[in-house]
């Protein structure tokens, strides 16, 4: 499920929508895993209608329960928890019945710093931590897909950003384009964000 479109302002197009990262999930679904092993091995390594085997089935369906449920709550958080890139702002949103949500202007962004430990790595996952120049000063987001690829599409929208708001009337359509040309061989932009970009720009 996609950020809600209703949320989004006039002439706002979604760049990046993620949820967190299925790292957000192991430490549940491990749980669960671990409770159903421990009731198989229960069954398999005791004696029947035994006293012992009585503990340990009722220990293995309460440890089962409790991580079934730890599990069921973390998937609505994950559920309920956006990453968004626009073209105007940065927006982190989280909450089924109570809800809170961060908003930084692209234009008030000063600095954008990923961090990786070897498992995130391995996974695909990560931190990002983001510096404006609004009250909150600091911001970090966890479990954030590729970090490192989200970190060049948000100083890609920067620098569009900055030309839409320093462009004058006739603005050189063809000299953005070469911008983002050149942006593409850098590698800030991936093929489909260079085409979502162009696309913008030609106002198609």
């Amino acid at each position: 499920m996609g950020y809600p479109r209703r949320l989004l302002n006039d002439h706002e197009s979604v760049t990046v929508d993620l949820h967190p990262h299925w790292w957000f999930l192991a430490g549940p679904t491990f749980a669960v895993t671990a409770s159903i092993a421990a009731a198989i091995a229960t069954l398999v390594m005791t004696d029947s209608a035994t006293t012992e085997q009585s503990i340990a089935g009722w220990a293995s369906l309460v440890a089962l329960g409790v991580s079934a449920v730890w599990l069921v709550i973390r998937y609505s958080q994950w559920m309920t928890t956006y990453f968004v890139i626009t073209n105007l702002r940065i927006i982190f949103r989280s909450g089924l019945l109570t809800k809170r949500g961060i908003e930084i202007p692209l234009d008030r962004v000063n600095t954008v710093h990923f961090h990786q430990g070897i498992m995130e790595r391995i996974v695909g996952t990560g931190d990002l931590r983001i510096e404006s120049g609004g009250e909150s000063g600091q911001q970090r987001f966890t479990d954030i897909r590729q970090p490192d690829r989200v970190q060049r599409v948000i100083h890609a929208e920067m620098d569009l950003s900055r030309q839409r708001k320093f462009a004058e009337p006739g603005v050189d359509v063809a000299g953005q384009l070469e911008r983002l040309e050149s942006m593409l061989m850098r590698g800030s932009l991936t093929p489909d964000e260079f085409d979502r970009q162009k696309r913008r720009l030609l106002g198609s």
